[in-house]
């Protein structure tokens, strides 16, 4: 069982490698296992910045901003909403997969724990705590399709939906909801704010 968000990504990826992820426009498809890469080439991308940030934001209207909320959780940093965008060169560009991070993204294996921060005074374990109690409540599996609002990605409901999907390794399809399992956005709203409880 995973003890924080690294390791969630990590056995997701290894169990269910092919089976689809994210969907999203322009990207077709993602498998667990390429969407784990598309998450690492980011966050390798973070950690070869000297030095790297302490907080990072992005808030780009793309599924680009999910890889990268994903990828700041398995690079042990702190996730801010209200953060500048990352540049382009760690979205897909230069600095993506950078080989500079290779090391330090390895390296923080050994120091992210439960009690790594995440979201505001949130911790990596709290989140994974809510998120176990809101997946009893949707009974969301690896079976389980959901589609979800692209142009609301930055909306904590739609993140708090994306981090269910995760945990649950279902599939997370960012377009116009219309198909799939159906969600309900108060039951999303508490998920990620660390003064509400589920």
């Amino acid at each position: 069982m995973a003890t924080n968000l690294r390791e969630l990504l990590i056995q997701r990826a290894a169990r269910l490698q092919e089976r689809p992820a994210v969907s999203a426009p322009d990207w077709g498809t993602l498998s667990y296992a390429q969407f784990r890469n598309r998450v690492e080439g980011v966050a390798r991308g973070l950690l070869a910045q000297v030095p790297p940030p302490e907080a990072v934001g992005c808030a780009t209207g793309s599924p680009w901003d999910w890889v990268a909320e994903v990828a700041a959780a398995a690079s042990g940093l702190v996730w801010d909403p209200a953060r500048a965008t990352l540049p382009p060169e760690v979205l897909g560009g230069s600095l993506f997969n950078a080989e500079a991070g290779r090391g330090p993204f390895h390296e923080q294996e050994q120091q992210i724990h439960e009690a790594t921060p995440f979201l505001g005074s949130q911790t990596q374990a709290e989140h994974l705590a809510r998120l176990k109690a809101l997946n009893r409540r949707l009974g969301w599996d690896h079976e389980t399709r959901v589609t979800l609002p692209l142009e609301r990605l930055a909306e904590p409901p739609v993140r708090n939906a994306l981090w269910s999907a995760l945990y649950a390794g279902a599939h997370a399809v960012l377009g116009q909801p219309s198909t799939g399992a159906s969600w309900e956005e108060p039951l999303f709203l508490s998920c990620g704010s660390s003064a509400e409880r589920l």
